[in-house]
């Protein structure tokens, strides 16, 4: 079985890396100068910052944002790449002494598989990393602005044999350290009949997650059928630590690949829904088979216009594409928080359903 790859074949692979290595580039350029203006507009005016510091901050936010739009570099890349070649009259000649389609076209695939599989292992817990700094920094310059205006903070944890709901007015960090001010503990435990019983009420003036307790300052604790009683400082055992308890106030697109089976599990035995982020993780996972599957769908799509001639219409067809595509998957995911079809399904079918159009078209335009 052949294992290296023909000079024609890398001839072609190294075309289309270069064509998805140069839609990176503007798409990144875009999306990082959308994101400056942006912050300009949202912090820039509410805080005393300076273009240093808004500019740290647009480095910080953009790589998430140019994560979620790679399968469109992969698209217009492999669009750009085949066109080129075309008007070269590359791939005519090369189909006319008889290449397959399929020679050139699945070493490129391949090559966006395993930038795929980098992107979930690799690059995107480094810009889950970046963007956690950006809330942080974004937080810290606007927390006047923000005081003015709070809302509350919702938390809970539990186990088989007990379960806290935590709310707290507002939230910042001590180092590497969680801290709830205005904090209120609704704590219930489980009775032999298997139902959650109310058993206190604590209120404190501040909580700090310190390894696996919440440390209490200037607590009152309230049972039923009994008076107050007041602690300077009171320590209850906890089922987070910081980075769960921080994702709790994070959107599941902001938490690392390797981070998100612990967080469901966590999630699940607190008693709240996984789904948003089981559904952010079967989309990690499909990431691969989505590039692939955008490689394939673009490389057959040109391919079958430049047999009907249509140069001319390449262009915004394959803007059409993607945004049905950027559409479909959209409403995939929204069925899928609501619980209408099952995470996985709501994750694999956008990029099953490319690469089986891709495949199809691409055997309907090689083989008739």
């Amino acid at each position: 079985m052949r294992k290296r790859l023909t000079r024609l074949e890398s001839y072609v692979l190294a075309q289309t890396l270069m064509a998805v290595l140069g839609a990176l580039i503007i798409i990144s350029l875009v999306v990082f100068l959308i994101d400056f203006v942006e912050l300009s507009r949202s912090v820039g005016v509410r805080a005393d910052t300076n273009f240093v510091e808004i500019f740290g901050l647009t480095l910080l936010k953009s790589p998430a944002v140019i994560l979620q739009l790679l399968p469109f570099v992969f698209l217009f890349g492999t669009l750009a790449a085949f066109v080129d070649m075309n008007r070269r009259s590359e791939l005519i000649a090369m189909r006319a002494a008889g290449v397959s389609a399929w020679r050139f076209i699945f070493p490129a695939a391949g090559a966006a598989f395993v930038i795929g599989l980098t992107t979930v292992i690799a690059l995107n817990p480094l810009a889950s990393l970046s963007n956690a700094r950006f809330e942080t920094l974004r937080d810290n310059m606007m927390s006047n602005y923000l005081a003015a205006a709070p809302s509350d903070i919702w938390l809970r944890q539990g186990d088989k044999h007990s379960q806290m709901v935590i709310r707290a007015r507002s939230r910042d960090m001590v180092g590497s350290t969680v801290r709830l001010n205005g904090v209120s503990l609704f704590i219930s435990t489980v009775n032999g009949q298997g139902d959650l019983e109310f058993s206190r009420r604590i209120e404190a003036q501040e909580a700090r997650l310190i390894g696996k307790d919440w440390r209490l300052i200037g607590a009152k604790e309230a049972t039923p059928g009994a008076g107050a009683v007041s602690y300077d400082s009171l320590v209850i055992p906890s089922s987070l630590d910081a980075r769960a308890a921080l994702a709790r106030f994070a959107p599941p697109t902001t938490i690392a690949f390797w981070s998100l089976p612990n967080i469901i599990s966590r999630t699940e035995q607190a008693g709240f829904s996984a789904t948003a982020y089981r559904l952010r993780f079967q989309q990690l996972l499909a990431t691969p088979l989505l590039f692939a599957a955008m490689s394939i769908l673009a490389a057959a799509f040109s391919l079958r216009l430049m047999r009907l001639g249509g140069l001319t219409a390449l262009a915004g067809s394959g803007a059409t594409l993607g945004f049905v595509f950027f559409f479909f998957n959209s409403f995939c995911g929204a069925l899928g928080k609501s619980e209408v079809i099952a995470p996985f399904a709501a994750a694999w079918t956008p990029p099953v359903l490319a690469f089986l159009s891709g495949f199809t078209l691409l055997c309907y335009t090689e083989d008739g």
